[in-house]
Parts: structure tokens; sequence; C-alpha cells
């Protein structure tokens, strides 16, 4: 079974706190280890569990968020979330996963978390394949829940207005994002944009020509613009 991600929320705000529970408990794949009110709290908790992400607010009294970033290893994920634009400086100069402003939403948080997701991800070139594949995914929102989507059950996306149909091995889900969106979320390497409006799995290609591309059932249009790249990166 894939292991959780651990995480913590540090806000000295009980809404926000609230607020971050309510859009991770959404989330199949996150633990929340604890939620504190203040840095002292947070650090008793990072010294004894096993934390992977903290969810951070940068303005508190006694120890800012800053303070407390500073004085973590580079294993501990943070994401800061602050009512104050002016800290995003500080906080990418941190190295943060990602800066959400307040008030948050879930479709923000999730971004966000996909971030995490994708970082964990590219950045494990020292795991081995097993625990890389762990984190070939990631969720979008279809039919008022998260639904996840395995990279490698992905045929194809195809983009009509504001929605994506993703066609998976097993069915299809449709969502409210955009192709550049999920262009930025899925590995390069094993996915190939080859129009406007379509995106392709490499393993999923049956055949192609100048203009097409066959995928079992389907045949796909190259349009003019990618047709140089898509047939560049097909033939070797």
């Amino acid at each position: 079974m894939q292991d959780k991600i651990n995480c913590i929320i540090v806000d000295d705000e009980p809404i926000a706190r609230e607020i971050l529970e309510e859009y991770l408990k959404k989330l199949e794949q996150i633990r929340i280890v604890a939620s504190c009110k203040n840095a002292v709290e947070a650090f008793k908790i990072v010294s004894t569990e096993k934390v992977d992400l903290v969810f951070l607010d940068i303005n508190m009294p006694e120890i800012s968020g800053l303070t407390f970033a500073r004085s973590m290893n580079n294993d501990l994920k943070i994401i800061f979330t602050t009512a104050y634009r002016e800290y995003a400086v500080d906080g990418f100069d941190l190295k943060a996963v990602d800066y959400l402003l307040k008030p948050i939403s879930f479709e923000r948080l999730l971004q966000s978390f996909n971030k995490f997701l994708d970082e964990r991800r590219t950045g494990s070139g020292n795991k081995s394949s097993g625990q890389e594949e762990q984190n070939e995914f990631c969720f979008v929102r279809a039919d008022r829940k998260m639904i996840k989507i395995v990279f490698r059950d992905i045929r194809y996306v195809e983009s009509i207005g504001d929605y994506l149909k993703i066609y998976l091995k097993n069915g299809m889900v449709t969502t409210r994002e955009t192709m550049q969106k999920m262009t930025e979320i899925l590995p390069s390497n094993a996915f190939l944009r080859i129009h406007r409006s379509y995106l392709v799995a490499l393993n999923s290609i049956r055949s192609f020509t100048n203009e097409n591309i066959e995928i079992e059932d389907r045949e796909l249009p190259i349009s003019r613009g990618y047709r140089d790249a898509v047939l560049a990166s097909l033939n070797g």
C-alpha cells in the first residue's frame, strides 16, 4: 500500500487551520499529523514525528513562519500560507514549494499540492523505480469530488472549450482544467502535445503519419504548428 504523505498545519488563526484541514481531508493520500497554533508546537512535532510537508503561516507571534522555515532541513517541504503578499519574495528565497495568499481556495491549494507531488517525483532520482512510480499521479476535480489520475493509465487528453476529457485505459474523466496546466503536470518524457486540443501518451501510439496519430480506435490530427516537433520526437 502506498505510504501517506504526512503533513502539519501551522497557523495562529483557528479558522485558517480549520479551512486547511477541511481541504486536506479531501485528499486521500494525505495524513494530517498535527494542526499547530504556533511554531513552538510545530517544532515539537517535527522533532518527534515523520513530516513530509508543512502548510505554514508566515505572520505569527513569537516565532514567525520564516524563522521556523530557516531552521528546518531541506527534506521538509513547505507551502507558505499568508494574508500578506509582501512576504512572497522571502518565501521563495527559502525554496518553498509554493506561496498561497489568503483567502485560499481549494482549487489553488490543489495546484500547490500537485506541484509538491511533481517536485517530489522529479527530485527522486536516487530512489528505486518502485518508489518513483508511487508519485506518478495527480488529482482532478470531477463529479463534485477529486479523482485520482494515474499517469500510466492515460491514453490521451482532449481539450473541449473550458474542459478536458482525459481518456484512460478503463474509462474517461471530464474536468474543468486547461491543457497548458495538464501539459505542465504530466511528465514530458511520456506525453506529447500534437495539437492545441490533443495531448497523447507515447506508449498508447499504435502508428503515425505526417498528419495523424493512431491511438487504438481513434486517429488524432497533428496540427501544422506542432508537426515538426512531433515528427522529430517520434522519429528519434
